[in-house]
């Protein structure tokens, strides 16, 4: 069979529809993210159920997990104001870096649906979206709770010039946390579903194995530059009480 046939037989964006009051949601992203959170609540419980001085097993792996996403936020927020955002960067980056692997390890395809297939929560540009928006309104909220209206200033500073591209930057950053996201994980996968398809056996194994390295670095990146928004969005707040 030509390669050209074997590459037209990979099919992308189809979607399974529901219909809810007149909109049309990707059903296929609903189950699949379900499926990730399900897994984080449950491992969160297990490991939260019986908690003992001298943590083991999965409890020390959950604690070295919040641990690592601390200090993530510290690095990049600030010590005196990092606190109160560990829960949410710690979510983004757990529900991406699970919602990556999922893409990479569990053989979604396998797993027909009416008019689609399932696929790592990720791989769907709404989601990424839907993450990207929820940082932006994390960020802005930030700012205008920790500095009030004066959080507007920094739009016309050094010099009200600077106006037009302080507000364009705003929009590029959701556009750019989405789209790299997006990008990187549906083309791991495309890359894989090639492969499969061309040398079956042995060739994938690595670059599946890369891929888990890749979506691992793509949910560290996100979270660690949701981080550095919040932090952006209020710094200077501490000097100005000091003042």
């Amino acid at each position: 069979m030509p390669i050209s046939m074997l590459l037209a037989e990979l099919e992308v964006g189809q979607h399974f529809y529901w219909e809810i009051a007149g909109l049309k949601i990707h059903g296929q992203v609903f189950l699949t993210s379900w499926f990730v959170i399900a897994l984080l609540v449950l491992v969160s419980v297990l490991a939260t159920r019986k908690i003992e001085r001298i943590p083991s097993g999965l409890q020390n792996f959950m604690e070295y997990a919040l641990e690592f996403i601390r200090d993530l936020a510290k690095g990049q927020i600030g010590e005196k104001e990092y606190c109160p955002w560990v829960p949410f960067v710690g979510t983004l980056f757990l529900f991406i870096f699970v919602s990556n692997w999922s893409g990479a390890l569990l053989p979604w395809k396998l797993i027909k649906i009416p008019g689609s297939e399932l696929a790592a929560p990720t791989n769907d540009i709404n989601t990424t979206v839907a993450l990207a928006l929820l940082t932006s309104l994390a960020y802005f909220y930030a700012g205008l709770s920790r500095r009030g209206l004066g959080y507007f200033a920094r739009y016309i500073e050094p010099t009200p010039i600077l106006l037009p591209i302080n507000i364009l930057e705003d929009f590029t950053k959701p556009l750019s946390l989405s789209f790299r996201l997006f990008g990187n994980i549906l083309a791991d996968e495309l890359v894989v579903a090639v492969l499969v398809l061309l040398v079956p056996l042995f060739v994938p194994l690595p670059v599946m194995i890369l891929g888990l390295f890749t979506s691992a670095i793509q949910a560290l990146i996100f979270a660690t530059l949701a981080a550095v928004y919040i932090g952006e969005a209020i710094e200077g707040h501490g000097e100005e009480e000091h003042g």
